[in-house]
This record gives C-alpha cells, structure tokens and sequence, in this order.
C-alpha cells in the first residue's frame, strides 16, 4: 500500500525513521512540509491508500478528489477539520490520536491562569521599563472556584490540577463522569458555572451543540472578576462577545489558545485588540512529549488497522 504523511509531525527525523519501520513492506512517503493550500494537500494525498494528517483542514471536497484513500490516521485530538461526511460515503476508516496532549494542554491551561491572576505580562512590560509594580497585586488560585467546561480527559486533568492547587472545582458537561465525582468535583448547570467561577476553562470538542456555546448571554453571566480560558477549539466561544466583555471591564480577562481559524490570525480579529488577554498561536499541544505520543499513535493507527483491527476509531 501507499502511505503518505502529508505533512509534518514535529518530530525528530531519528524518530519518525523508527516509527515507519512499523511499515516495512509499504510505499512510504513523509513531506517535510505543510501543504501550500488544498489544492497541494490533496496532489499528495490523491494516490495514497492510508494518509497520516495532523491539523491541516482536509475538506469534504478535498477527500472526494483522493479514490484511492482506505484509511485516514488524525494525528489531532478533534477531527472537526475533517470532510467526515465524505470519509463516510468513501467508506473511509478515520483514527484520531485522542489523549496525546493530555497534559500538555491542562498545564497550559494553568499557565494562562497564573499568568492572569499574576500580572505576568504587564509585569514584564514593567520591569523591561525600569518600573515597580505599581498596583499589579495578584490573586491566588487556592480557594477560586474554577470551572470546567467538558470533563473528557483534558478537562478531568484540568480539575485534578485544580483540585491539587487548593481549588473548588465545579464542572458542566453533556454526561456526569465518576472519576470527577471521585476527586470531588460538583456537575451544575451552565449558567451556574457561569455566574459562579472565578475562572472558566473550556474543555469541550467542537460540535453542533457546542458551537457558539460561549456566548454573549452567557459571558455577560460571568463575574466582574472572572476569566475564561479557552484551549479547546476556537468557535466554541464567541470572538467578537468576549472581546466586548473584556473591553468593557465586564469581566478580568482572557487567556486563548485557539480561534476560529489555524493561526497566523488576522490583524482585525477582535480579540487581538481586547484588553487584559494573554494569546497563544495553538500551542496547547506542542510540546516534545505530546508530539511523539501523537505520532506514536498516529503510526499505531495504521499498523493496527493493516491488521484487520481498529484502535481510536472515529469511522
């Protein structure tokens, strides 16, 4: 079979040539770059029986023009950037690498906490400038109550951290699950968690019940001293909305990973331009560990599926 990487993984080349020896006996091709466009994504892919992608958005359109694709291996969390659609009328099998950033995105759901709560940006700012603190006294995060949106494997991370930083920790989601009753955590409604947490930290994937869920109505909710934290997928959250709260001192602040679209992000973008914010280019994934878990896994995918099996099956 032809396997093709179509773009890269951000793993050392030592590595990836380990992982492919799990391929002996197939066509293998690894690019080394991101493709151009879609156009270029699919001259790569077009041939390919298996196809390893990370977040690079392969559209509906885009699979309909690759006959030849069998099998699809997501090295990505969410699979919202996938024709799925087209993969089911393809009869496409689809893996993604859910639990690879695990931790990486829950510590840096904190670090975008602490930074808030700390003043770290202003505090540099200060400092590069010869100033003193001023009036930049922080807060600490023991006895907040911290509100988790979604409690998969990222949020239930989330909330063990925040439990073991003296936090109260409450959390909203589709379905109750044990091991967050077991740490503690309190389920409530969405509009409690709102009304009552000094920090919101979306969890949640990308769906039609969770688009827009972070909206005006229930940002204005939000305390006057409350942040939210978003490193789950940008359009859960209205950009434009969460601008205006910050804008307005409506509520403390914002720390975001990801927007409505891959970074670079556009210069009009309202949260750009929003007061009290720390932003990040969707890092929340990247660091050393998690991106060779997550090839690991995306290799793993296929090795298993040329087997006649499945492991992280989405189709």
């Amino acid at each position: 079979m032809r396997i093709v990487l179509a773009e890269p993984l951000g793993i050392a080349p030592e590595i990836l040539r380990k992982l492919s020896q799990s391929l002996a006996g197939h066509d293998f091709v690894a690019f080394d770059s991101r493709p151009a466009d879609e156009t270029d994504l699919v001259s790569r892919v077009k041939d390919a029986d298996v196809a390893i992608i990370a977040n690079y958005p392969f559209s509906n359109d885009a699979i309909a023009q690759c006959p030849s694709l069998k099998m699809l291996s997501v090295a990505f969390t969410g699979t919202d950037h996938v024709g799925l659609d087209a993969c089911r009328a393809q009869n496409i099998a689809v893996s993604n690498a859910a639990g690879y950033s695990t931790f990486a995105v829950a510590e840096l759901t904190f670090g975008f906490m602490i930074g808030l709560s700390r003043f770290m940006l202003p505090c540099d700012a200060a400092t590069r400038a010869s100033q003193n603190k001023g009036n930049m006294i922080g807060t600490e995060l023991k006895g907040k109550t911290l509100g988790v949106i979604g409690t998969g494997a990222i949020g239930l991370r989330v909330a063990e951290l925040g439990k073991a930083l003296g936090m109260d920790v409450i959390a909203y989601s589709r379905s109750e699950k044990q091991a967050a009753l077991n740490m503690g955590v309190r389920y409530v409604s969405l509009d409690q968690l709102m009304a009552t947490s000094d920090f919101v930290s979306v969890n949640c994937p990308l769906n039609n019940d969770t688009k827009g869920l972070i909206g005006k109505e229930a940002i204005a909710k939000m305390k006057p001293t409350a942040c939210l934290i978003n490193t789950a997928r940008g359009p859960v959250v209205d950009s434009q909305a969460l601008a205006d709260a910050l804008n307005s001192d409506a509520i403390r602040g914002a720390g975001i990973d990801v927007f409505e679209m891959e970074p670079p992000v556009p210069a009009d973008h309202p949260l750009l331009h929003a007061k009290n914010t720390i932003l990040a280019p969707h890092v929340g994934f990247a660091t050393k560990e998690a991106l060779v878990t997550r090839a690991e896994i995306a290799f793993d995918n296929i090795t298993t599926w040329l087997k006649g099996e499945r492991i992280n099956q989405i189709l």
